[in-house]
């Protein structure tokens, strides 16, 4: 899109996700970590994204994640920050702390450090709760790779709007 602030694809799949959104008559609410409000800032490159996008959480440390969105500090030294478990509470916290009918949440080492054997560079994961919904959240594991920062940083926003998708 020209004189997007972002990458073509992520501007196209950020449009698509407002105008299908607005038809469905829902809001949305984004909690996020290492994609740092890329998802967020992604939404509101869209002109008329005021009337989908309630509210995003950019909750970077473990202390954020607790504070802003209620994730229990014994799911963190569990399971840690980046864990299923982690982003399905911080998708209930989005719900919960906003008014949106669905929040997606995303977690992740971006690196190039912080990697470890069984939590390598480019692991991100992903939650999508729904509000009134009697299932739980939906949560999804992905394995980027070992691109750079912003590759990964990509690959997790995009993957985010999909989740955003109805």
């Amino acid at each position: 899109m020209p004189g997007s602030l972002l990458p073509a694809d992520i501007t196209e799949l950020a449009t698509k996700v407002v105008g299908e959104n607005i038809d469905a008559g829902r809001k949305l609410a984004v909690a996020e970590s290492c994609t740092g409000g890329l998802v967020a800032a992604a939404l509101t490159e869209i002109a008329g994204s005021s009337a989908v996008l309630d509210r995003g959480f950019v909750t970077y440390s473990n202390e954020s994640k607790m504070e802003a969105l209620g994730v229990p500090q014994d799911i963190i030294e569990t399971f840690g920050a980046v864990s299923i478990a982690c982003v399905w509470a911080m998708a209930q916290g989005a719900l919960e702390n906003s008014d949106a009918d669905v929040a997606v949440a995303i977690s992740g080492i971006a690196g190039p450090g912080g990697g470890t054997q069984l939590k390598p560079v480019g692991t991100v994961v992903f939650a999508r709760a729904i509000r009134d919904s009697d299932a739980e959240p939906e949560g999804e594991l992905k394995q980027f790779g070992e691109g750079t920062r912003a590759e990964i940083r990509h690959q997790a926003t995009i993957c985010a709007l999909e989740l955003l998708l109805p």
